[in-house]
């Protein structure tokens, strides 16, 4: 039987069942600061899926059920990858696709906040066990990359960036890079683990509406263009599993036709709301994600 343990505020112990029903927001809240530890050597680990508006979540492709949920206590997860899939229940939000890692006897912690032209957000939150189980480790990646990091209000540096002095206790990190959303999230650094957060930043609305304004404002220019994409390049961002995937249209139910290398530049064929449709040095065209890709 695997046996898990919370670590949280006394305060907050007492409200947790309360939490779960009440309030998505003060659930996610604890769960953040929860880690979790097994009492034997079952090769176990849970997780706990989040999302605003609610979602159908998919791992491996099967179908676990809808947010908020956690495969905790008694109904845990084998430890390995796995690929994550959050379906908006409103269909005209985009579904989110990620690779995880469930480790033994640790939460995992997945929370997204879906929007529409690049507003959404959210972030992934694992942990990972180290040989010295004196230290911490706190591995802050971001999408966009190079992004200030705060921890408990102290700059620690740009993402992607590995700090090796993190207190054992509960912190707050904020995530920020101009033209984006400031992100917040309240964490725990246990001594013998090193804490890997993932943070998807979203695009700030005063920047869209500067695009916007932009488009509007040149409306001639515009159509007078035969191709907007023409001559245009984007460079490839590092993703979490080292390649981007191309894919055969702009969703991320499409084929895949192809994989794009982080660092490289593609030439830009064609561009929709958050895809960017680039050719491959053997010709290949296909659909890459936005978040994934920068302008040059």
């Amino acid at each position: 039987m695997l046996r898990l343990k919370l670590l949280t505020f006394p305060v907050l112990m007492k409200k947790v069942a309360l939490v779960f029903i009440v309030s998505f927001v003060l659930a996610l809240g604890i769960f953040l600061g929860a880690q979790y530890y097994l009492s034997n050597n079952t090769q176990q680990g849970a997780l706990q899926v989040t999302s605003s508006p609610r979602s159908k979540v998919y791992l491996n492709n099967q179908y676990l059920g809808q947010t908020p949920m956690c495969k905790c206590d008694s109904d845990t997860l084998d430890v390995g990858e796995y690929t994550i899939r959050l379906v908006p229940l409103d269909s005209s939000l985009q579904e989110f696709q990620e690779k995880i890692t469930v480790s033994q006897g640790v939460l995992t912690v997945v929370d997204r906040k879906f929007g529409k032209n690049a507003q959404s957000e959210g972030s992934i939150i694992s942990l990972s066990p180290l040989e010295d189980k004196t230290k911490a480790q706190l591995l802050v990646v971001s999408f966009p990359q190079d992004a200030q990091v705060l921890l408990d209000d102290q700059t620690i540096g740009k993402t992607p960036i590995l700090y090796k002095k993190p207190t054992e206790s509960d912190h707050d990190l904020k995530v920020s890079k101009e033209g984006y959303n400031e992100k917040e999230i309240p964490i725990r650094t246990p001594l013998g683990y090193k804490v890997t957060v993932a943070v998807y930043l979203s695009v700030s609305t005063t920047d869209l509406s500067d695009t916007s304004a932009s488009n509007s404002a040149t409306p001639t220019a515009a159509s007078s263009t035969p191709s907007p994409s023409a001559n245009k390049r984007v460079t490839i961002l590092n993703t979490p599993i080292g390649i981007l995937k191309v894919r055969e249209g702009p969703s991320l139910s499409a084929t895949e036709v192809g994989q794009a290398i982080p660092g490289k530049s593609y030439t830009v064929v064609g561009e929709e709301a958050d895809w960017y449709e680039i050719s491959l040095d053997d010709g290949t065209v296909g659909w890459v994600s936005s978040r994934y890709a920068k302008k040059n």
